[in-house]
């Protein structure tokens, strides 16, 4: 989930979707090369189909490549690179990809590997280079320098124990909210294009932001919001997409 300017839009009209390309077995620039003609060929033409208005006023589809620092630099290059062996530039196919940031080298190799940008996707402030809140300021001006999108991402908080119980060092309480306004406060920072959120529902980590009521089951306790109304990250979330909205006016003043 991401907060654009047309995503505030979304939130009250409609929504549009982006492609988060997993890891599978085998994974490799040929197989991905597949993967985004398969999406494009069968999604592209559909309203809901995402589109990134760039600075030359092209609209293309917007990809996020998780965990991409598995796949050599050089073999990425071969698919966003202009010069590479079966390059996505300028044809039917061409798009906004957009890299895993996780260790701080990696800005190095989603450089050279051709990618347009990168995000941060860990909603555990701290966690890895890329997710710590204090880092990006520098990470934005690295991609200032060099023509990337940097994309911030912030959640509401952080808890897997019951899927990595060994994890706990890296639980964020949610403070009532208070962890989600310090990350997106932080985001808005760095002027970003667009800030994705981690996550809308992924309740095995605790960072959903759907809807919440009390529930238990024999083997698990869901988190509720409690004593906040059952919307209350989806209310947070419209006024800061509202928020965001209204910065961006102002940073192009």
């Amino acid at each position: 989930m991401a907060l654009t300017d047309c995503h505030q839009e979304s939130m009250c009209c409609k929504i549009a979707v982006a492609f988060h390309i997993q890891p599978y077995k085998g994974r490799d620039d040929h197989t991905v090369h597949e993967n985004i003609k398969y999406i494009i060929d069968k999604y592209g033409a559909h309203a809901a189909f995402y589109k990134y208005k760039t600075s030359t006023g092209r609209s293309l589809p917007l990809f996020y490549i998780y965990d991409s620092y598995l796949t050599p630099p050089e073999s990425w290059a071969n698919l966003f690179t202009q010069s590479g062996s079966h390059s996505l530039r300028h044809t039917p196919y061409d798009a906004v990809f957009i890299a895993l940031l996780v260790e701080e080298g990696h800005k190095h190799d989603i450089l050279s590997a051709g990618y347009d940008g990168m995000y941060t996707y860990f909603a555990s402030n701290g966690f890895s280079f890329g997710s710590s809140h204090q880092n990006w300021k520098a990470i934005k001006a690295f991609c200032d320098s060099n023509n990337l999108m940097f994309i911030p991402s912030v959640g509401p908080g952080y808890i897997d124990t019951s899927i990595r119980p060994w994890n706990n060092h890296n639980t964020r309480n949610r403070v009532n909210g208070k962890y989600y306004e310090t990350a997106l406060q932080a985001a808005l920072m760095v002027r970003p294009e667009i800030v994705s959120i981690t996550s809308f529902n992924e309740w095995h980590e605790g960072t959903q932001i759907e809807k919440a009521v009390p529930k238990k089951t024999l083997t698990r306790l869901y988190l509720d919001y409690l004593p906040h109304q059952p919307n209350m990250y989806l209310e947070l979330t419209r006024r800061w997409a509202e928020h965001f909205s209204k910065e961006k006016e102002q940073w192009l003043m």
